[in-house]
């Protein structure tokens, strides 16, 4: 079928890594509703259906946890709300686009996990640690959320003053977006979803963090990176690309350090913020975008 091949194509793309996030979550969203009525037609879904949900779902308690490690990842694509996962791809879908277009695939990919593992740990450490949180068996998390708003901070972090059209509000920059959703974290916590707050603001605070990190030179998602190669090459059997110069072993002096990007000259920078004062930002590039970026981190 035509659609099977859609996905089939979308994943095969190398720059297309905010498209497979979202097609991760909606795959799996779409199993689990599909089972959950395959379940309920044959009278199986109280026996069984709790199970399925447990393989993916990340449990508080160690013991639950040492059995089921890999919920460290999964809780991060899984919802069982229709409501929930639409809001949480919506955001992905706008805030990642804005990561994408200047952080590129490999760094939105290193957001979502790294976001995603940064509300898990947080959840994990209040449920074991503080006693007023602690219940008889543990409590479960599941959804992007922490995932996501690790990709709104990074954006409000990396671009502030950016401004997103929302309707009934008009233009609202993102640093004010951002705030909100963390005060909203907190009030889920006010309300009895203590889980479902620490995990984004676990997710926030990562994603602050990583572009802090970015601007000082720093990539914290290079051993995402890292594992996502090794991941593919083991699946595709295709080996690293390597370029050998032969007759000349020594390095110039000025080369960059590895993993560097070169930055802009500051007569392409002034020419960019000329074209800004004409055009306004929007009227920028992409190519112009980035170079923005990066002379930001000199």
């Amino acid at each position: 079928m035509s659609v099977f091949n859609d996905i089939r194509t979308a994943f095969s793309r190398r720059d297309n890594a905010l498209i497979q996030l979202l097609l991760l979550n909606g795959l799996v969203f779409v199993a689990l509703v599909l089972i959950e009525a395959l379940m309920r037609l044959t009278g199986t879904y109280l026996e069984y259906y709790p199970n399925v949900v447990r393989q993916l779902q990340l449990p508080s308690d160690p013991a639950a946890l040492l059995r089921h490690p890999w919920t460290v990842l999964t809780y991060a694509f899984t919802h069982e709300s229709f409501f929930h996962i639409l809001f949480n791809l919506l955001n992905l879908y706008w805030f990642g686009a804005l990561i994408r277009e200047y952080l590129g695939d490999r760094r939105l990919v290193s957001l979502y996990i790294l976001g995603g593992l940064a509300g898990a740990v947080l959840f994990l450490l209040a449920f074991n640690l503080v006693p007023a949180l602690h219940r008889p068996g543990g409590v479960s998390l599941l959804g992007a959320s922490a995932a996501v708003t690790a990709i709104i901070m990074a954006a409000a972090t990396l671009l502030p003053e950016y401004t997103f059209m929302l309707f009934l509000f008009g233009a609202v920059r993102i640093k004010y977006i951002a705030a909100v959703v963390i005060l909203l974290s907190v009030i889920a916590i006010n309300q009895g979803n203590e889980g479902g707050g620490l995990a984004h603001i676990g997710g926030a605070i990562l994603g602050f963090v990583f572009i802090k990190q970015l601007q000082a030179g720093r990539d914290l998602g290079r051993p995402v990176q890292a594992v996502g190669d090794w991941i593919t090459r083991l699946v595709t059997g295709r080996p690293n690309l390597r370029v050998t110069h032969r007759g000349n072993t020594t390095a110039p002096a000025t080369a960059p350090k590895k993993g560097a990007v070169a930055k802009p000259e500051q007569e392409e920078i002034d020419l960019i913020l000329d074209k800004i004062s004409r055009s306004g930002y929007e009227s920028l590039s992409k190519d112009e975008k980035q170079k923005l970026f990066r002379a930001s981190q000199r």
